[in-house]
């Protein structure tokens, strides 16, 4: 009986210890005696060792078993010690060592929650001697009384956190007297009278008695209940303010675990503290797996701009580098797609970002810098540019219209649409040339361009294989049996769900597709849903588990396409980082 109790209280903690009654858990409270300072190393030197242990075992008021035991540390004990415990050398000369000593103790601690005054000392004395003595150390949870009673006691209660002083605020009938089975009598008798203090705080639960011993501020404390009764769950969670505005928007593949790390001592974000002294409830949206929960968090973000949420708040933020369809076209930086015959590159989050891009794009190749709309009948004149041989200066009808095309913009177009490789050759060549010349500084900068330019080619020509699907089934196999799936409409989640364990799917999946949003094509890499959605879904159905169940066309890449230059861009990358990393230091 008493095995399957153990086990069963195991499986409580382990599975979820927030959820476990004080008055239900097995509690087994030890003090130590030893010669004082830090536990000794793993080989044995510069530290002390154990001269008694004391441990009693309680659940529910009710002692359960006591363990007590004086051990011989295999070394002098200083006269202080002796003093202050009443501890001789000739009372642990007959006293087993430690090594005899901890099989007992490891199995008297099994399956139970370790609790000590100012546990830190006593547990690493333990870790220490069993590191030492080659015995694996339980890792048990740990209650320190110490940190129950800085939380729980006020300074005018008590002047200090001592076990003596704790014993005689409690009227405990035991008192502290140096001896290790005494001290845990003692400790056990604070920890009750600790556990009556907690149920003022609506501390009931292990869980909970464990995060309040930590340094959780009284915000956190007090809003504590905003997470309960939310399901264990795929989904979103919206943290709400008063007037029902969204605060903050979360996923988790368990939102009740993942909404109640927020009211524990994990949660050191200043800014998420300052949300939850706002927040008056938390609403939680289930969804069938992760994939939908993250594009459902996007799509929250971006329609409501919650104010503690900082990224994905503006999606539609992004910056275009166009190459427009005039004689003699140039790269122009838009804030929209539109079905104009330009051909665009990106999306670039930043205009920062855009301009590093199209500044590669001028060292690769002659467009023309300028803002001016070009007559093919009346010149203009030509700026420094033209002078440097860095333009071939079409306003003044150097060069046809034709031969530009050939010269700046058809590269520009085969970039982006399939080979960007006479692009890439030409940034590489100079950047060569930098380098033999020694003018470092002037290839890094070039390097960094050079990443730019690639990173956006890549991310676009991968968002046009995708989203030039009219329709994708996948499905990926759930934690808990059966498939996970998504249907996938020009680079949008249409539909999300999950077929029942040993039954066939398509069921599932043509009432899915019944169901499913309806999106219609548009221009550019992303006519449906944002580049972050899209690249959340190829993220998904590129994993290895990811099956592809059907598609209404082939899912193409360019052959010649920027792919291939996936691993230069992480050298890159790679190398920009470093230099980065070079110069803060």
């Amino acid at each position: 009986m008493a095995q399957t109790e153990n086990f069963v209280q195991g499986l409580l903690l382990d599975d979820d210890p927030g959820s476990v009654p004080l008055s239900g858990v097995t509690f087994v409270v030890v003090d130590l005696e030893t010669t004082g300072g830090a536990p000794a190393k793993p080989d044995g030197s510069n530290g002390c060792g154990i001269t008694e242990i004391g441990a009693v075992k309680v659940r529910g008021g009710e002692e359960l078993g006591v363990l007590g035991t004086l051990v011989n540390p295999g070394e002098a004990i200083p006269p202080f010690i002796t003093v202050l415990t009443g501890i001789t050398e000739a009372m642990l000369a007959p006293a087993p060592p430690i090594e005899e000593v901890l099989p007992a103790f490891l199995e008297f601690i099994r399956g139970a929650v370790l609790v000590a005054h100012n546990a830190p000392y006593d547990v690493g004395f333990l870790k220490a001697a069993c590191a030492r003595h080659g015995y694996d150390w339980p890792n048990p949870k740990v209650l320190d009384t110490a940190a129950l009673a800085r939380r729980a006691l006020t300074r005018d209660e008590v002047p200090n956190r001592k076990l003596g002083t704790l014993a005689a605020f409690f009227r405990t009938p035991t008192q502290p007297t140096h001896r290790a089975l005494d001290d845990a009598r003692a400790t056990v008798d604070v920890l009750h009278g600790l556990f009556d203090r907690l149920g003022s705080h609506n501390v009931s639960t292990l869980g909970e008695a464990i995060e309040f011993a930590k340094a959780v501020t009284p915000t956190q404390r007090r809003k504590k209940h905003l997470a309960e009764g939310l399901p264990k769950v795929p989904g979103v969670y919206v943290f709400r303010a008063a007037d029902d505005r969204p605060l903050y928007v979360g996923t988790s593949v368990d939102i009740a675990t993942r909404v109640r790390s927020y009211f524990t001592a994990a949660e050191k974000r200043a800014r998420m503290s300052e949300m939850l002294n706002a927040a008056v409830r938390v609403e939680a949206i289930e969804c069938a797996h992760g994939l939908e929960a993250e594009v459902r968090e996007l799509r929250l973000i971006a329609a409501h701009s919650p104010p503690y949420n900082r990224r994905s708040k503006f999606p539609d933020r992004v910056v275009w580098l166009k190459l427009t369809t005039e004689p003699y076209p140039r790269l122009s930086m838009v804030r929209a797609l539109a079905d104009d015959g330009g051909t665009y590159l990106g999306p670039f989050s930043s205009k920062r970002a855009a301009e590093l891009a199209a500044a590669g794009v001028y060292d690769a190749i002659p467009i023309r810098q300028c803002g001016h709309k070009l007559s093919v009948r009346i010149p203009m004149p030509a700026c420094a540019l033209a002078e440097l041989g860095k333009c071939p200066a079409p306003c003044e009808h150097r060069i046809t219209v034709d031969d530009y095309d050939a010269l700046a913009a058809a590269p520009f177009r085969t970039a982006v649409t399939g080979d960007p490789g006479p692009l890439i050759t030409a940034l590489m060549a100079r950047i060569d040339t930098l380098s033999t010349a020694q003018r470092y500084e002037e290839a890094a900068v070039l390097r960094g361009r050079m990443a730019a330019v690639l990173r956006a080619l890549i991310r676009m020509q991968r968002l046009t294989g995708i989203t030039a699907l009219a329709e994708l089934v996948a499905a990926r196999p759930h934690p808990g049996g059966g498939w996970d799936l998504a249907i996938v409409r020009h680079g949008r989640l249409a539909a999300a769900g999950v077929s029942p364990p040993r039954v066939h799917p398509r069921p599932t999946i043509e009432t899915l597709r019944l169901t499913a949003e309806t999106v219609l094509p548009g221009p550019g890499p992303t006519p449906a849903a944002t580049a972050e959605e899209t690249e959340r879904i190829l993220a998904w159905v590129e994993r290895p588990e990811t099956r592809l169940v059907e598609m209404t066309d082939g899912w193409a890449s360019p052959v010649q396409g920027a792919a291939r230059f996936g691993e230069l861009l992480a050298r890159a990358e790679g190398a920009y980082s470093a230099n980065n990393s070079a110069v803060r230091s």
